[in-house]
């Protein structure tokens, strides 16, 4: 009985800490197209696949259109943020080439909590 009790608090454990892990604000700042991070700043082609190391992460294919809609700056400058179709996530500009600018002037913003959320499941969704 307590070899069961034992594993499942190994598992709680493990299910805190990944949780933890998936809420990990990523930087403080972040640049938009508008001060709200509505409007689509670029349309960029992926130029390799990328597979994110969770579901806050945006996963595609060579060749496939993303729509970027913040970059995060200061801090870790080299992860943007967009969409492709329904899916929604973080990716690395380097895995990206920018095929059109859709806006004349970034806005600088403080990023909050929840854009670093992860959901459960592998995937944002957005009906």
């Amino acid at each position: 009985m307590s070899r069961i009790l034992d594993q499942r608090i190994l598992l709680l454990v493990i299910s805190f800490l990944t949780s933890l892990q998936s809420t990990k604000v990523l930087s403080e700042w972040k640049k938009c197209g508008d001060r709200e991070c509505e409007t689509a700043m670029s349309r960029v082609q992926a130029t390799t696949d990328y597979l994110g190391p969770d579901c806050r992460y945006l996963n595609f294919k060579t060749g496939e259109e993303i729509m970027v809609y913040s970059k995060l700056s200061r801090k870790n400058e080299n992860l943007w943020t967009g969409s492709k179709g329904k899916d929604f996530g973080y990716f690395p500009k380097d895995a990206v080439k920018v095929e059109e600018v859709l806006i004349a002037e970034e806005v600088e913003v403080l990023t909050k909590e929840t854009d670093f959320l992860c959901l459960h499941g592998d995937k944002y969704a957005f009906e």
